[in-house]
């Protein structure tokens, strides 16, 4: 799909604002409300706009650990990947996951209630034996910045 500038700003107003008003948005975007949210929903079906959340601040809420998690494979076939991504999907805590080039395999966020809930984590996929060879855990002391957004000045043509 080729984005102009006016689905470019209506993508920005939604990041930034999932709960933005069909006239704000269409004052944003430099269109009349009902072709701003006819292409609105044109973006939303083709699959660019993957949902709409409310971003928590969880340790307002409860205290939580937040751990970022290398972790390298056994082995390297399609199989060991698709038997630890299977399992990986399958856990709340893992709040993300990053297969990535270099000398590990993956990243994980991981989110508990503290460090002894994490390594009860960590030891239950090592008895599952879903092909983790190595780890290194990173506990997070401090969230500098974790806005999740994507930087519109990626798809500028300038």
């Amino acid at each position: 799909m080729k984005l102009d500038v006016i689905d470019l700003r209506i993508l920005a107003a939604v990041q930034e604002d999932g709960r933005i008003t069909k006239l704000r948005l269409a004052e944003l975007a430099g269109l009349s409300p009902t072709p701003c949210w006819l292409r609105l929903r044109k973006l939303e079906q083709a699959g660019l706009i993957q949902g709409y959340h409310a971003r928590l601040a969880p340790r307002r809420i409860a205290p939580i650990a937040t751990i970022i998690v290398e972790v390298t494979l056994a082995n390297h076939r399609q199989s060991d990947f698709d038997r630890f991504e299977q399992t990986i999907a399958a856990t709340p805590e893992i709040t993300a996951c990053w297969s990535v080039g270099g000398g590990v395999d993956y990243f994980l966020k991981v989110m508990t209630r503290d460090v002894d809930s994490y390594q009860r984590l960590i030891d239950g996929m090592l008895t599952a034996n879903i092909g983790i060879d190595r780890y290194f855990t990173y506990i997070v002391t401090r969230s500098v910045k974790d806005d999740g957004a994507v930087p519109m000045s990626l798809f500028s043509s300038s």
